[in-house]
């Protein structure tokens, strides 16, 4: 029940097609799993159009300069909160806008056939729940919800969009490039101006519902995906270079088999049983 989208290949690192062999082997591994585990990471949106970090010549870290907003720097500085939501607002249309692509459907259509028992991600860009997965944890939240941190309300980050309209009538600023969290580039002068609502409740500081550099992710969390990794027979990495590993490190304690599938080398290539070098969209689709 795949609907096939047609791939935004700008931030997409250039690689070979999927080759016979490895489809064949892909095909096996999954085949022999009973209860799949899958994490993951930023190489799985970027046919969507959202670029990821590291990728060479095209991430983020290799074209720019710029880097995420530091968890303490958030907490501690009002300018810094300034200048982090300003660019924020300016993003929020094009990064909410994107939809998933055929990898996030071919694993909801594995979660809907009992193959696919959990789903881990790393993004923050809620394209797995778009797609329709439910059996699934977003590890590192997700920039659709917006909490205060004082008095703990949630409200969505579309709901925050129409507050900082209504704050901000006259401001106007055009972006530059895009984040992956949907962060974009502007001047200190467009942000100097830009006013930033408080909670309605308390009057608490907002923040995204993500884990920003510098935080961790909270202890239950982590603890909840290992459960859902101990009852799992195997483990598929899909579009991530596991700089966050400790799942994968879990998986290879328990001898589970592992196959990555990731554009370029990754932390774990060298206790994978599997290492397949092709696009996401353009592989997972051929898995029957």
């Amino acid at each position: 029940s795949v609907s096939r989208t047609s791939p935004n290949l700008a931030f997409v690192p250039a690689c070979l097609p999927p080759d016979p062999v490895e489809v064949e082997e892909l095909q096996r591994f999954v085949s022999n799993a009973k209860r799949l585990f899958v994490m993951t990471g930023a190489g799985i949106s970027t046919e969507s159009g959202i670029p990821d970090y590291r990728s060479e010549g095209i991430g983020l870290y290799s074209r720019t300069d710029r880097r995420p907003i530091q968890h303490a720097e958030f907490i501690r500085s009002a300018s810094a909160r300034q200048r982090y939501w300003a660019r924020n607002f300016v993003g929020w249309p094009q990064f909410s806008s994107h939809q998933p692509n055929t990898a996030h459907l071919v694993l909801r259509d594995w979660e809907k056939l009992g193959k696919l028992h959990w789903l881990v991600t790393q993004n923050v860009d809620a394209l797995h729940t778009k797609a329709g997965s439910q059996r699934m944890t977003e590890l590192h939240g997700c920039m659709h919800r917006v909490f205060c941190l004082a008095c703990g309300n949630q409200i969505l980050r579309s709901e925050l969009q129409k507050h900082f309209e209504a704050l901000n009538p006259t401001w106007k600023a055009e972006a530059f490039g895009v984040a992956p969290d949907g962060d974009v580039f502007l001047t200190d002068e467009q942000v100097c101006n830009f006013q930033v609502p408080a909670c309605h409740r308390c009057g608490g500081i907002l923040k995204p519902d993500v884990t920003f550099f510098g935080d961790t992710v909270s202890r239950e969390k982590v603890n909840f995906v290992h459960q859902r990794l101990a009852e799992s027979d195997s483990m598929l990495v899909a579009g991530s270079s596991m700089q966050v590993s400790r799942f994968a490190l879990a998986a290879q304690e328990k001898k589970l088999p592992i196959a990555i599938l990731n554009i370029g080398p990754t932390r774990l290539d060298h206790f994978a049983t599997l290492k397949l070098n092709s696009r996401c969209g353009e592989l997972l689709p051929l898995i029957v």
